[in-house]
This record gives structure tokens, C-alpha cells and sequence, in this order.
């Protein structure tokens, strides 16, 4: 590994990604909100000099990159980032009257949700927030929607330097060696495209959805919609608006980014209009979360729930079947997308729901989307896999491949399913443990919620984080923080830098 390499390169990317501070200074500049410029300038100034330092201090020429080189680019990069990037929160909410203050810990964990797409926050009265503050904020999800790495490769080449193995660092799941177009850079500015329109057609839904919704909400919206993160500028989040129109464009924009974007490319540059149907993933996706719907509507149509938003009476009636089907349409999508968006207190569901609800977070998008969990295309190789060795058992001799749709996966794929499987399920258990002992206020179901909800980048969970995480320690808050960028980075990109034989020549 080229340690010199990572560092500069490193160094060019932070310069880089200060130019996306502009919008936050002009906004202040609009808004009069000279804390918040402040906050900005220095952010902007800080993340200038150390992209700088890093890249004229380490005078080693730049060369093509290798395996290595790219997890330790994408593992420093996501970091840095994150510890620069919590300084506008620090500095500009710091002090505010009639706002908890904000510490070191908490401006970090929100910087790390953000980019992350998490949507998991600690703040509270975010209606009082500088409008800067929560444009800054929600930006971040936007830029975190698609990767941050992504967003280099196609900057890369033009600096002379390859760019795949940063994408292969970057890229979820097992199917990261699929190209959309031979060039690498090619395929990001496509993706781009992709994210970027179906970012713009979200704000214009949004915008001639409710009167509430002017330009700043559209926009702040469509930023965490589409990237399905989560982000609101209300404490109530969507529920804020209390409109069905609101919510039907934001379940529309949350499963198009759950899906994965090639089928985008496939529809509109490829004209095969039934690409869709003919994804496996996309099918099996919109099959659970049918099913997940209509089970969720049927509960709380039956039995007796909430009432009047999240008050709860002593003998609430049961929900009118229309209106049982609006909650549950947009709280399956919001969490199974783990976008994470709530107009109602879920976890005052009847019977087994808000564990249902919850978990369906743990199930995830697709593969090439920027949804979080453990994904769609891994359930269904886990699911083949299963079956191939059942069939084993019956037929010794037969050679049964292991398919998605009429593609044979390489046998390379499945052992590395299972290792990540297995990996996943290690992570998640110790966090679980480090976060139960970095807070002993929180419950067991607390502790494990928490993680959950970070590991899988779902943002509100159960138990006492149902809503934000501003009741959990410093120390959890650490956790939750490493929890998120280990899930966002799809957990063996980070623990492959942290592998003692990473660092063996």
C-alpha cells in the first residue's frame, strides 16, 4: 500500500469537495445569518488548507491506483470528512438560546448521518434552526445519496488516475464489477445524470404538492428523498405537512431510489421500457414490500391503534381502511428503503408491528441504489444457496449452478455472501454490546435498535431513539457514529484497512 499515495489523493478530494460549501455560504449570504457564514467560511477555509497540505507535502508521483490504495482513500476520505464537516454545526448552533447545546459528539454523529445517509439525529427543534443550518444539513444527505467516492471517479481520470479501485471500494454489494459503460467515468456521470434528475423531478412533485412546500422545502425535501435518507427541517419530519399528497410523491421518489439505477440507464438510454419487470431484485424488492404493506394495513385496520397523530387514547378505535392504508404505505416504504421519513409514532403499532415495520429496515434496497441494509440481491443469493445445498443433499452428483434470473453467478459470489453475512452479524451483535456499555441508561432493545438503526443507515429506531438520538451518551453516540460509517461503507472496506494484513508489504 502506497500510504503516501492515499494521503494525497486524499488531500485532492477534500480540496475538491470544499467547492460544495459554496451553496451553504450563499445561502447564509441570503438568509443575513452571519453565524452561520462564519461557520461556513471556516469550515470552507479549514477543508481548503488540509486538501492543500495533503496533497503539496507528499511529493510522490501520482500513479494508477491499486486495490489497496482505494480502501485507504475511501476509509480516510470518509473520516476526515466527517470530523471537518461537523464544524458547521458545532460553530453555528453552539450557543443558540432555547436549543440544547450541541457538543463535540453530537455535531459529529450528525455530520457522520448525514453523509452517510442515515437520517439518525440528535437535534431537536429544528423548526428554530437557522434556515442555512438546515440547508447545510440536508445537502449533506444529497451528497452522500450517491457516494461521495462516486462522485471523484469521474474527476479522477482527468487528473491522469484510475479510478476503478476506488469504485470497487465504494460500490455495495457483490456485483461491483458491473459496468453500466466500458469507461468508468462514463458510467459515474450517467449515474449522476440519473440522480440528479430524479432528484429535480422530486422537488418539482413536492413543490405543487402542498401550499406549505415552497422552493426551500421542495428542495430540502428531494435532497433526502431520493437519497433515501431522512433528513427534515421539521421536528414532525413529513409529518409536518399532514397531506397524502405529500406523502404519495415521497414514497414514489423513495422507491425509485431503492432501486438499483441501472435499470434507469437500461429505460431511458437503452429504450427496454420493460427492464423493470425483468430485474430480479427490482421484482423481489416490490414483492416484499407489497406484502409488508398489505399486512401492516390489515393490523391496523383490525385492531385498535393510534389516534389524532401520535396521541394515544384509552380505548382508541381502530383506523378506517383507507386511512390504515396511507400509514402503512408510507411508513413500510420510508423504513424498508431506510429513508427513514415518520408521520406517525410507529412504535405505538398494535401487536408485532413496529418490530415488523422496523425490521424491514434490516432488509434494504438493491444493490446499485442508495438505500442501506443488507440488501435484496444478498437475500436472494443466501435464499439460493439454501436451496442449492438441499438439493445437494438429494442429488450428490448434480452440478446446480446458482442463478440470478438466467445469469449464473460466479462461484466466487456465494462464499463471499456468506462471508459478509457472517461479518454483518459479528459487527452488529459486538456494537450492540460496546453501545449497552458506552450507555447504561439504555435498555438491551435500546441498545440494539440504536445499532440497527445506524448499521443499516435507517435513522430512527425503537425504544428510546424512536425519534433522535439526543438522550444517548457521548460515548454511545461514538458508537453510533462508527456503527454508521461501518454500514455505509459495507462494512468490509473498513474492516479491511483495520486487518493487520492490510498493512504487511
Amino acid at each position: 500500500m502506497q500510504l503516501t499515495l492515499a494521503l494525497r489523493l486524499t488531500g485532492i478530494l477534500l480540496g475538491l469537495f470544499s467547492f460544495t460549501l459554496i451553496p451553504p455560504i450563499l445561502f447564509a449570504l441570503h438568509e443575513y445569518d452571519i453565524k452561520s457564514l462564519r461557520a461556513f467560511h471556516i469550515t470552507f477555509a479549514l477543508m481548503s488548507l488540509s486538501g492543500f497540505l495533503l496533497w503539496k507535502l507528499n511529493t510522490r508521483p501520482l500513479s494508477s491506483l491499486q486495490a489497496r490504495d482505494g480502501f485507504m482513500v475511501t476509509v480516510l476520505f470518509w473520516f476526515v470528512l466527517s470530523l471537518v464537516s461537523a464544524l458547521p454545526f458545532w460553530l453555528a448552533i453552539k450557543g443558540i438560546p432555547n436549543i440544547a447545546d450541541i457538543t463535540v459528539s453530537k455535531a459529529v454523529f450528525e455530520a457522520v448521518s448525514g453523509f452517510t445517509t442515515t437520517g439518525a439525529t440528535t437535534l431537536t427543534k429544528l423548526d428554530q434552526l437557522p434556515r442555512a443550518i438546515l440547508y447545510y444539513r440536508q445537502q449533506l444527505q444529497f451528497l452522500g445519496g450517491m457516494g461521495i467516492i462516486v462522485l471523484a471517479i469521474a474527476i479522477l481520470p482527468m487528473l491522469g488516475l484510475g479510478g476503478y479501485q476506488l469504485q470497487r471500494a465504494e460500490a455495495p454489494g457483490p456485483m461491483r464489477d458491473e459496468k453500466l459503460t466500458p469507461r468508468l467515468a462514463s458510467t459515474a456521470k450517467l449515474m449522476m445524470g440519473v440522480y440528479f434528475g430524479l432528484t429535480a423531478l422530486c422537488a418539482i412533485a413536492f413543490y405543487f404538492s402542498h401550499e406549505k412546500m415552497d422552493w426551500f422545502e421542495a428542495i430540502a425535501h428531494s435532497f433526502t428523498t431520493v437519497s433515501t435518507s431522512g433528513f427534515s427541517t421539521h421536528d414532525k419530519s413529513l409529518g409536518y405537512f399532514d397531506s397524502a399528497l405529500v406523502e404519495t410523491v415521497a414514497i414514489i421518489f423513495m422507491i425509485l431510489g431503492s432501486l438499483n439505477f441501472t435499470i434507469y440507464f437500461n429505460i431511458w438510454y437503452k429504450r427496454r421500457f420493460n427492464y423493470l419487470w425483468q430485474d430480479l431484485q427490482a421484482r423481489v424488492f416490490i414483492y416484499i414490500l407489497l406484502t409488508l404493506i398489505i399486512v401492516t394495513t390489515v393490523i391496523l385496520a383490525t385492531f385498535p391503534t393510534i389516534k389524532n397523530g401520535t396521541d394515544i387514547t384509552a380505548n382508541p378505535p381502530t383506523l378506517s381502511f383507507l386511512t390504515a392504508f396511507r400509514y402503512a404505505s408510507f411508513h413500510v416504504v420510508s423504513l424498508m428503503s431506510t429513508t427513514g421519513f415518520s408521520t406517525q409514532d410507529y412504535s405505538q403499532w398494535p401487536l408485532f408491528l413496529p418490530v415488523l415495520v422496523f425490521g424491514s429496515g434490516f432488509i434494504g434496497g438493491c444493490i446499485g441504489s442508495t438505500a442501506g441494509g443488507f440488501k435484496i440481491t444478498r437475500i436472494i443469493l443466501l435464499y439460493k444457496q439454501g436451496m442449492r445445498e438441499i438439493l445437494r443433499l438429494i442429488h450428490p452428483n448434480a452440478v446446480l449452478p446458482v442463478r440470478l434470473g438466467k445469469r449464473a453467478v460466479p462461484e466466487r459470489v456465494g462464499p463471499a455472501v456468506l462471508g459478509f453475512t457472517f461479518l454483518y452479524m459479528a459487527s452488529f451483535l459486538l456494537l450492540s454490546l460496546l453501545m449497552m456499555a458506552a450507555d447504561t441508561r439504555l435498555t438491551p432493545v435500546d441498545a440494539f435498535a440504536a445499532v440497527a438503526a445506524c448499521i443499516n443507515t435507517i435513522g430512527p429506531a425503537l425504544g428510546k431513539v424512536t425519534a433522535t438520538f439526543s438522550e444517548v451518551s457521548a460515548a454511545g453516540l461514538w458508537v453510533g457514529s462508527f456503527s454508521m460509517l461501518l454500514g455505509r461503507l459495507e462494512i468490509l472496506t473498513l474492516l479491511v484497512v483495520l486487518h493487520i494484513a492490510f498493512w504487511r508489504k
